[in-house]
């Protein structure tokens, strides 16, 4: 393995750590603020670190002298809609994740890469045998963490789930868009469109107090700065030299890293069942992508939050 490519995989695995940890500051953040507040100040935070990159990437594509009114075009109205799907999805976890654990949340919503192959055959793109293996690992291991006894599912999961659906979505979208597109700038247009709705949603739904944002300091420069805005660059800049293979087992660990987070910072305790249940969704994951990315020989694992 070349020295590059080592580095560019490390910084992968520091993504996923991020994420995987920003679970944790989500469900410290709703302590103090509202899931609405919360998303809107986070999501505004990573649009402001974006900002100096999109604009040295647009001046980049500028400078060859071509016209460029369809990509710019193509990067505000698609990530309009590409922040919208984020808006909804992110909402989704936010909710959910005040009623479940840092820990199952981060294995739910990492079930959004074994969704999208399957909502993929809505528009035409084959599933290998590999998915649907991958797809049967994630069932079962979804069963054994989230469901009891007494075959219920807590509020909690049921709404995060929900939201897993919208961030299949929202890769399959960008899988399309980001060849039409600046992916910064449409990075940057996605995560302020989502944060405009937010407040938008904040106003309507919550109190908005400022005493409840700054309590809610840390958490939230943790999940916009770090998470939105620092770990989302680290992945583009890493992908140019990595495999989409090997970037989407590493970025797959998010999860592990989530349960790991809310076992060490909130002294979240995952059972036994519970526990098989994560190795089974995690393998689930593995599989899928694999199987996924052997069957085109390129991909662009994607991850908004």
């Amino acid at each position: 393995m070349k020295r590059s490519q080592l580095g560019s995989e490390g910084l992968l695995l520091l993504s996923a750590i991020i994420w995987g940890f920003s679970f944790v500051a989500q469900r410290v953040g709703m302590r103090h603020v509202g899931p609405f507040t919360f998303n809107a100040v986070r999501f505004a935070l990573g649009s402001l670190v974006l900002i100096p990159f999109a604009v040295a990437a647009m001046r980049r594509r500028s400078s060859g002298g071509k016209s460029d009114s369809a990509w710019k075009r193509a990067s505000l109205i698609g990530g309009a809609v590409a922040g919208l799907v984020i808006f909804i999805g992110v909402s989704f976890q936010q909710t959910g994740i005040q009623y479940t654990t840092a820990g199952k949340s981060g294995f739910i919503t990492g079930l959004y890469v074994v969704l999208v192959p399957i909502l993929g055959l809505a528009i035409g793109r084959k599933t290998s045998a590999g998915t649907w293996v991958g797809v049967l690992l994630a069932a079962v291991g979804l069963y054994l963490l989230s469901f009891t006894g007494a075959f219920s599912i807590s509020k909690g999961d049921l709404i995060v789930l929900a939201g897993t659906l919208f961030w299949a979505t929202h890769v399959l979208l960008i899988s399309v868009l980001i060849h039409k597109t600046e992916a910064v700038l449409l990075a940057m247009v996605q995560f302020t469109a989502c944060s405009v709705l937010s407040f938008a949603a904040a106003f309507i739904f919550e109190d908005i107090e400022i005493t409840g944002i700054l309590d809610a300091t840390v958490p939230i420069l943790y999940g916009g700065l770090i998470s939105v805005g620092i770990a989302y660059t680290l992945q583009v800049i890493a992908q140019r030299k990595t495999p989409p293979a090997h970037a989407a087992i590493i970025l797959s660990l998010e999860t592990v890293f989530a349960a790991l987070g809310g076992w060490v910072v909130l002294g979240e305790v995952i059972p036994a069942r519970g526990l098989a249940g994560c190795a089974l969704m995690l393998l689930g994951i593995i599989v899928s992508q694999v199987g996924t990315i052997r069957a085109r020989e390129s991909g662009f694992p994607g991850r908004s939050s």
